[in-house]
C-alpha cells in the first residue's frame, strides 16, 4: 500500500464520476459469475452500479437484477446509471436500501443464480469529507455507511473506555500499538474531526521501521473504527451463512475482499461450504489484480477474489 492511502479496504472502482471509474477485478468477477441470460442475480454491494451494469448487459430481459447497499447516496447514483428506460433489452432491476446481512431474510431458498459482494468502502464515501471516512480531508468523525445508523465513530472515540477502545483498534485494525493509541485518544478527548484523530494517532504510533513508513500511522485505526461502526464483519458472516440457501444449484458466489480480516472469513466459509457439500470451489487461491490494473488503480492492490459454485 502506498503512503497516504486511507486504509486497506477501499473498493477501488467507485469514484465521484462513476462513468470514468471501473470496479476492481471487473472482468474476473463477471467471468466467475457466468451470468445466465434471463436469470436472477444479486449484487449485494451495488455501490455506483459498475458491476451491476455489466451483469445487466449480460442478463437481459426477462432477467432480474437486485442491488443492495447501505448507502442511499450510492443507490441514487446506481439508479441513474441503471435506469432501464435508457437501455435496450435490460432486465428488471430492483435497488434496495439495506445491508447484505439481510439476504437470508429477504430472499427465499434457491432464489438466485448468482451473488456478488464487493466489500469495503467506496471512493464515493472516501472522497466526501462530510462522511468522515478519510483523514486526507478534515471532516466530522462519522464513518457510517448508512447515515440512518445510530453509532458514529465520534461516539466510539469519545465514549468508549480505554480498554474497549484498544480492543476495537486491535481486533478490527490489526494494530499492534492499539493500547498506546487508545491511551492517547482518551487523554486527548474530546475529538470531533478526522484531522484531530489522525494527529493524535500519528503522534502515538510513529513508524518504527521502513515497512511501517509505507502507510499512514492512522490507517489501521481508521479502518478499525469504520469496520466496527458499520458491523462489517458481522454482516459478512451473515451473508456467507445465508448464501448456500439463497443460491440455486449451479449458482455462483463471487466475493471481493480488501483486507485480511475479510478474506479470512470468506476463505473459511467457502472451505466449510465444501465440507458440507454446499460448494465447489472455482479457484484454489484468490485471484488478484494484474500489474496493469494496479498501475491504473492503486487502490486495487489489496483486492482478492474468491468464487464458488453451489452444488
Amino acid at each position: 500500500m502506498g503512503e497516504g492511502l486511507t486504509d486497506t479496504s477501499e473498493r477501488g472502482g467507485h469514484g465521484g464520476k462513476e462513468a470514468g471509474h471501473v470496479p476492481v477485478l471487473l472482468k474476473e468477477a463477471i467471468d466467475f459469475l457466468a451470468v445466465r441470460r434471463g436469470g436472477t442475480y444479486i449484487d449485494a454491494t451495488v455501490g455506483l452500479g459498475g458491476h451491476s451494469y455489466e451483469i445487466a448487459k449480460r442478463l437481459g430481459a426477462p432477467g432480474h437484477l437486485i442491488g443492495l447497499d447501505k448507502d442511499p447516496a450510492a443507490l441514487d447514483v446506481a439508479r441513474a446509471r441503471l435506469s432501464p428506460e435508457r437501455k435496450e433489452d435490460f432486465p428488471e432491476i430492483t435497488l434496495r436500501h439495506g445491508s447484505f446481512a439481510e439476504v437470508g431474510e429477504r430472499f427465499g431458498s434457491a432464489f438466485a443464480d448468482g451473488l456478488l459482494a464487493d466489500l469495503g468502502v467506496s471512493s464515493l464515501q472516501l472522497e466526501d469529507a462530510t462522511r468522515g471516512f478519510s483523514f486526507q480531508a478534515d471532516g466530522p468523525l462519522d464513518m457510517r455507511m448508512n447515515p440512518q445508523a445510530e453509532l458514529t465513530a465520534e461516539q466510539v472515540v469519545n465514549h468508549f473506555d480505554e480498554r474497549t477502545l484498544a480492543d476495537v483498534i486491535y481486533e478490527f485494525g490489526e494494530e499492534r500499538r492499539s493500547r498506546r493509541i487508545a491511551r492517547a485518544i482518551v487523554r486527548s478527548r474530546p475529538i470531533h474531526t478526522t484531522a484531530q484523530l489522525a494527529s493524535v494517532v500519528s503522534a502515538a504510533a510513529r513508524p518504527m521501521n521502513q515497512a511501517e513508513r509505507r502507510i499512514h500511522p492512522a490507517t489501521r485505526t481508521f479502518q478499525a473504527l469504520r469496520i466496527f461502526v458499520n458491523r462489517e464483519l458481522d454482516d459478512l458472516r451473515a451473508l456467507l451463512s445465508a448464501a448456500p440457501q439463497v443460491l440455486r444449484p449451479g449458482g455462483r458466489l463471487v466475493m471481493i475482499s480488501f483486507h485480511s480480516l475479510e478474506d479470512r472469513i470468506v476463505k473459511d466459509a467457502l472451505r466449510e461450504g465444501v465440507k458440507q457439500s454446499h460448494y465447489r470451489l472455482l479457484v484454489k487461491k484468490p485471484v488478484t489484480p494484474g500489474e496493469g490494473e494496479m498501475d491504473r488503480n492503486p487502490r486495487s492492490r489489496s483486492a482478492k477474489l474468491r468464487a464458488a459454485e453451489r452444488v
